[in-house]
């Protein structure tokens, strides 16, 4: 009996087995090419979680409970919803004017929360920490980032005098890393305060030699020959290895390269760049189901970035000689017309400031300010981001390097302030650096030219008028009316209890700010090299105290100016006066 049963076990087994090698899995054809039997659907398969469960426990997973808790519950709603295709529960939590303040997902089948982000998270994915979002993996990596600092401190530390201001401001510059660290981290609120204390500390020091024209005791111990040795290897490395082979191009370099296609092709950048919208897409979906690459409307299929036209002109035509060397794909891909436009002008930053140390400190300070720029990773961390935060500094130190040339001063603080408008407020002070009509004037004239030439690409638009008030939208109003969680001064967006509001204080700053940009144009009346290096530090390190929307990109602006302040020998080379500070020969009468 026992065998008996056995075998129509095995019969009814082998049976079903037969069936199911007979189901199709796909579409089955005659010899005419017509479809005859279709796979059958697999049977929908149900969810385990119940829609109030799913929601329980995302509301319970601590890091969105402990957000929560300075909301009201009355007010506060919630969205559910269950993705049959990646098996996982959608939760969006809302409430009164803050709008969306958590968002996260509940795998079905484990109940665990996958993914769940808070207030500046939920609009902001680069608030949420992801590793290398910003210059790849290497550069953000422990090993690499302190090799930088370590080398940077070596090189420019001086070791006879440990306790001295010049190394408290060398520390002070490598401090930003402390407030870099929570940001990878995903801790905006930690992050953003911690840029502060270096940034007021900067200003104060920069004021101080402003004023005084005093240069800060201490000299760099490494020989010029080794300075330059470890320039020449470092500016090597930083192009290879962490620019060519492990770097990121962020939307900031994407958009350079757009807007230098559109130029090369006749079209002005702005209110021409990549857009979603309701066009057809050409390209897969993301992680998130986006659709970023589009049909446009030029024809092309091109990976959207809609608001890439937020920069200065300049910022565009920089990127022209790359995109006509590398070209561009249409897509957000590896852009090497991006990489090569930023190493260009990195490079041109570490040439620069050494003809500026060759010309106001000699040889010694060519290779001490060329070391520094190779040497400090936030220049490393914006190059190897790929983002056009190189292209302001170069113009504003070779402006430094003519600096007594009224016309060159005046042509690149143009060049600078209509690549990025934060240089606009060092305009006045540069124009008037010698107060002299006739400097003045021509200093005036130098940046009325640039800026001339900068704009001459409007006339590739039909109506002129209204090109110029979409540039003002999309670029100077845009930028005065964006919120943004990376600073202090925009946290109240979030309604939320115990972040405060600090609106108030802002607007006195930026006030102050102006005042300050407008006082520096006429004190200190006869300013020194130094002294004009150390205030343009200041400026521009107050316009990032103020600015709403900062990053660890901006650092560059300031640091070249930084370090000549920081780094300057006490008795630079003497520079020769203009014609119109020669003291005039006296004659004797008759």
């Amino acid at each position: 009996m026992r065998r008996l049963v056995v075998a129509v076990a095995l019969l009814l087994a082998a049976a079903t087995s037969a069936h199911a090698a007979d189901v199709p899995t796909q579409p089955v054809y005659d010899a005419n090419g017509r479809v005859i039997e279709t796979p059958l659907a697999p049977p929908e398969q149900a969810a385990v979680l119940t829609q109030e469960r799913a929601k329980a426990i995302f509301l319970a997973y601590p890091k969105v409970r402990h957000w929560l808790d300075r909301y009201p519950k009355r007010g506060r709603t919630t969205d559910v919803e269950f993705d049959e295709d990646s098996r996982y529960w959608q939760v969006n939590v809302w409430w009164g004017n803050a709008g969306e303040i958590a968002t996260g997902r509940v795998d079905d089948a484990t109940s665990n929360v996958t993914e769940a982000w808070t207030g500046p998270q939920v609009a902001w994915k680069m608030a949420r920490g992801y590793e290398g979002a910003f210059g790849g993996k290497k550069i953000n990596s422990y090993p690499v980032w302190l090799t930088f600092c370590a080398i940077f401190l070596l090189g420019l530390l001086d070791w006879r005098r440990p306790f001295s201001l010049r190394n408290l401001d060398l520390i002070a510059l490598l401090s930003f890393s402390v407030s870099l660290w929570f940001f990878n981290h995903g801790n905006v609120f930690a992050s953003a305060p911690l840029a502060y204390p270096p940034l007021v500390y900067l200003i104060g020091r920069g004021l101080w030699i402003g004023l005084t024209g005093r240069s800060t005791p201490g000299a760099t111990r490494w020989p010029v020959w080794l300075l330059l040795a470890a320039v020449a290897f470092g500016a090597g490395f930083r192009v290879t290895e962490y620019n060519v082979r492990n770097s990121n191009v962020i939307d900031v370099g994407y958009s350079g390269v757009i807007g230098a296609e559109r130029i090369v092709h006749g079209e002005w950048p702005y209110g021409h760049m990549p857009v979603e919208e309701d066009l057809k897409a050409c390209g897969p979906k993301d992680q998130e189901g986006e659709i970023r690459e589009r049909i446009q409307t030029n024809g092309r299929c091109e990976s959207a970035n809609p608001r890439g036209d937020t920069y200065g002109p300049v910022a565009y035509e920089s990127y022209i000689p790359g995109y006509l060397a590398r070209g561009w794909s249409g897509k957000w891909d590896d852009l090497p017309a991006a990489h090569a436009t930023v190493i260009a002008f990195d490079l041109l930053c570490i040439l620069g400031l050494a003809l500026v140390g060759l010309r106001f400190g000699g040889p010694p300070f060519a290779a001490t300010l060329a070391f520094a720029w190779t040497a400090y990773p936030f220049t490393q961390y914006a190059s190897s981001s790929n983002t056009n935060d190189s292209l302001l500094p170069a113009f504003l130190i070779w402006g430094f390097w003519l600096v007594t040339s009224p016309w060159a001063r005046g042509a690149f603080v143009a060049l600078a302030g209509w690549t990025k408008f934060a240089v606009l407020v060092v305009a006045p002070m540069w124009v008037t650096y010698r107060l002299t009509r006739r400097q003045i004037v021509r200093a005036a004239a130098g940046f009325a030219a640039a800026t001339l030439a900068a704009f001459s690409i409007v006339l590739l638009e039909p109506n002129v008028g209204h090109a110029l008030r979409v540039f003002w939208e999309r670029t100077v109003s845009w930028q005065l009316s964006r919120e943004s969680p990376f600073s202090i001064w925009d946290w109240r967006q979030y309604q939320a209890k115990g972040i405060p509001n600090l609106e108030i204080l802002q607007r006195f700053l930026q006030a102050l700010l102006v005042a300050a940009a407008l006082v520096f144009a006429l004190v200190p009346r006869r300013k020194t090299p130094l002294q004009l290096a150390a205030l343009t530090g200041v400026l521009l390190l107050g316009f990032e105290l103020v600015l709403t929307h900062w990053s660890y990109l901006y650092i560059p602006w300031f640091f070249p100016f930084v370090a000549y302040a920081t780094l300057a020998p006490a008795e630079p080379v003497s520079e020769p006066q203009p014609d119109e500070y020669a003291v005039p020969e006296l004659v004797a009468a008759g």
